[in-house]
């Protein structure tokens, strides 16, 4: 196995804002109620000014403060390795890397956008912070920024992961976080949802319902998202940036680059460093894969049209791919992706077709974690195992086709908290959940009435 470490001096110093680089401009966010264009005023009962700038800004590079930078150097530069034993359990012709982000204290990508999160707000004055969270990757992550913040943490969990994930749970309340599994009896919107469904296993949506309820009616309260925001995809840009300068040392330029997809944060941070040079016109012929769950298919299956992110339809309306605000997805294990709609970026990106898509069955993919396991060592989240199973596609087409092929996909968190799933799998009780068509059909009709885009 090949390990290319980067020295502190070589962490990043700047973020990647791709807004700067888009094809062409993004959609406007639109009003929740009026579906009128908004602005940046909207956000002030939620996020800090900071933040808020972040998230309107078109420049291409944006600074990564001192304080940020310090406590990233926890886990940062993050490793990247050559997976020679896979590639030969493969007996494929083709290169494979991959970044592992594993390394964080959280066990995931996710700190790389909390810390930040939680720094701005801090500066503000804000004194706590509510966020959703599926799997708990990003739960935790906030809790650990929280405690390096000194600030109170409360997290709505969906319900299904809480129940699956319970040291999730314990990890969130040892950095000293609040957890409830969503949907709750606290807010109005947990309450509407459980006055129709006393049963709901929770959904991505509905925790980002109430966590923005809570943030918007106190004062000392802030909303941390963990993914879909512009400014939330390019704080996790540390992983790309990270990653190109490991591939020059590797002597290395991707033919593909892979990861999976629930909202966009963990794909945009770690392809859009990458895209750069193909939107520049420097690398045209490399290629982008998305892997997502077959469960929640909503770039493969979904519709490119506006729609509200949360349940409750309070948040602002934005033009992604999505199954509609009211779908459901089953209780899968990647709880992290199960978000009905992506990131307006990555969206606009692949509607231009700079961006391919793939659907996974839960079987699928632990098969590969397994077999990654049993080769490379490192036992993965289901989220991440999305992404090896595509970039093991790519290797294995590499293989038929007789022809040398560089991949490079990003290995997002570690499996650590999964281990039921596994037994699940290993004991050959891992369901697999498809919608039909009708279903996702029937959600698609809770889409808002916003003009079709141009």
């Amino acid at each position: 196995m090949k390990r290319i470490v980067l020295p502190h001096s070589d962490l990043p110093d700047r973020w990647y804002n791709i807004v700067a680089d888009l094809p062409s401009r993004p959609a406007p966010y639109l009003h929740p109620q009026t579906l009128e264009p908004l602005g940046p005023e909207f956000f002030a009962p939620l996020l800090p000014q900071a933040l808020i700038r972040q998230e309107f800004s078109t420049e291409r590079w944006v600074e990564i403060p001192d304080r940020v930078r310090e406590i990233y150097e926890i886990w940062r530069p993050s490793p990247l390795y050559r997976a020679d034993r896979l590639e030969r359990a493969l007996d494929t012709s083709a290169k494979i890397y991959y970044k592992f982000e594993g390394v964080s204290p959280a066990g995931s990508h996710k700190p790389n956008t909390a810390i930040a999160q939680a720094y701005y707000n801090k500066l503000e004055g804000t004194k706590r912070l509510t966020t959703e969270t599926g799997a708990g990757q990003w739960g935790s992550a906030l809790a650990f920024a929280g405690s390096v913040f000194d600030l109170d943490v409360t997290v709505y969990m969906v319900k299904s992961s809480y129940h699956q994930k319970p040291y999730r749970r314990v990890m969130m309340e040892t950095w000293g976080a609040t957890v409830f599994p969503s949907p709750t009896d606290r807010t109005a919107a947990g309450r509407a949802i459980l006055a129709e469904d006393p049963d709901s296993p929770g959904s991505l949506a509905m925790s980002i319902s109430e966590a923005t309820e809570e943030a918007a009616g106190r004062d000392d309260t802030k909303f941390a998202p963990g993914s879909v925001m512009n400014y939330v995809l390019m704080h996790q840009t540390v992983i790309g940036l990270e990653a190109k300068k490991q591939m020059e040392l590797a002597g290395d330029y991707p033919d593909v680059v892979v990861a999976c997809v629930g909202g966009g944060s963990n794909f945009g941070g770690f392809t859009y460093p990458f895209l750069q040079d193909r939107l520049a016109g420097r690398k045209p012929r490399t290629r982008f894969v998305a892997a997502e769950p077959d469960a929640c298919p909503t770039l493969t299956r979904g519709k490119y049209a506006y729609d509200y992110p949360d349940t409750a339809r309070t948040s602002p309306v934005m033009l992604m791919h999505t199954v509609g605000n009211t779908f459901m997805p089953p209780p899968i294990h990647a709880g992290g992706l199960r978000h009905h709609a992506d990131a307006p970026s990555l969206c606009l990106l692949a509607d231009q077709g700079h961006i391919e898509a793939r659907a996974y069955s839960q079987g699928d993919v632990f098969t590969e974690a397994v077999r990654f396991a049993r080769s490379e060592g490192f036992i993965i989240a289901p989220e991440s195992s999305h992404a090896l199973r595509a970039a093991v596609d790519e290797a294995l087409a590499a293989r038929v086709a007789g022809e040398p092929r560089t991949i490079v996909f990003n290995l997002s968190g570690v499996g650590h908290f999964d281990m039921g799933a596994f037994d699940d799998f290993l004991a050959g009780k891992l369901a697999d959940y498809e919608p039909p068509d009708e279903r996702i059909q029937e959600c698609l009709t809770s889409l808002p009435q916003v003009p079709e885009p141009a």
